[in-house]
């Protein structure tokens, strides 16, 4: 889910605040234009899903390992 921002909105908050409609404008374009780079909810919740697969193929793998070790250390002895 993506937050749009409102480009004139924002400029025109800033024009009533006292800044001039140009440097208003410039400000809300500026902030608009470094938000492509914002992670989104959405974005953290399907990292936070695919470190949790991760994690437990992870133990699937070592409990494997140990498993494999376990039973050739039997085969030595």
């Amino acid at each position: 889910m993506t937050s749009a921002f409102d480009t004139l909105t924002a400029a025109r908050e800033l024009e009533a605040s006292g800044m001039e409609r140009k440097q208003a404008e410039a400000v809300a374009a500026a902030i608009r234009a470094g938000q492509g780079d914002l992670a989104t909810k959405d974005d953290i919740a399907g990292l936070r899903r695919e470190l949790a697969t991760l994690r437990w193929m992870m133990t699937i793998t070592i409990a494997l390992v140990l498993a494999i070790l376990a039973r050739d250390l039997q085969l030595l002895s």
